[in-house]
């Protein structure tokens, strides 16, 4: 397989697809998806695919089946899971311990997943703690229960969930300043763009580091 070649994977809910971005000698593997928004040319997912093979971590951008069909919404979290699930074992076959990844809403997959995949451990990035405007409704319970170490990567200005809102638990969290909940941040802030997404993929780098130790 050639270095950023795309894979198609057949899962019970459809033909999902993975671009892989290899290490040379990779000793990890990060598998992270998109959100219900947006797909994997998402800034954060492109930086972490660019800069993670030069650490030693191989990264495979999963597309789900409903974005791989065409269709403009996200189906309900059990559809989302059983893709994810269904595309499980072609991560297995690289043979790594598998870090099981994705944003706002594929941040939940990964975390109402992990400990039955037996993921070596689960970044969340922009976790969508709650509906915007409705704290009430929180989803904190997929995160705390996602059984394996988790990094939360979270902007400041994120409506669903700012970094101050997260409850206590045995997870880490980096706050992107003024970031929204894809990372953007305005014209006016102290940080820029690129500044930003460079600070995501340090603090990832960083935290993946220490899992190597655990």
């Amino acid at each position: 397989m050639t270095k950023n070649e795309i894979q198609s994977v057949d899962t019970p809910a459809g033909e999902a697809r993975i671009t892989w971005h290899r290490a040379g000698k990779p000793t990890l593997l990060l598998a992270v998806s998109h959100g219900a928004g947006g797909g994997i040319e998402a800034r954060d997912l492109q930086g972490l695919a660019a800069a993670l093979p030069g650490h030693g971590v191989t990264v495979a951008l999963v597309e789900q089946p409903w974005r791989v069909a065409g269709r403009k919404v996200a189906p309900a979290p059990k559809t989302l899971d059983a893709g994810w699930r269904g595309l499980w074992p072609a991560l297995a076959e690289q043979r790594l311990p598998v870090i099981a990844g994705g944003r706002s809403a594929g941040a939940r997959v990964a975390c109402r997943t992990a400990a039955d995949l037996g993921a070596h451990a689960v970044l969340a990035l922009s976790f969508p703690l709650h509906p915007p405007g409705k704290p009430e409704k929180s989803r904190a319970d997929e995160l705390l229960g996602s059984g394996v170490p988790t990094l939360v990567v979270q902007g400041g200005n994120d409506p669903f969930g700012r970094p101050g809102e997260f409850p206590d638990g045995a997870y880490d969290l980096v706050e992107v300043p003024y970031g929204d909940h894809g990372f953007a941040v305005p014209k006016k802030a102290d940080i820029g763009q690129g500044e930003a997404v460079a600070l995501i993929t340090r603090e990832v780098t960083v935290w993946i580091k220490g899992l190597r130790e655990w």
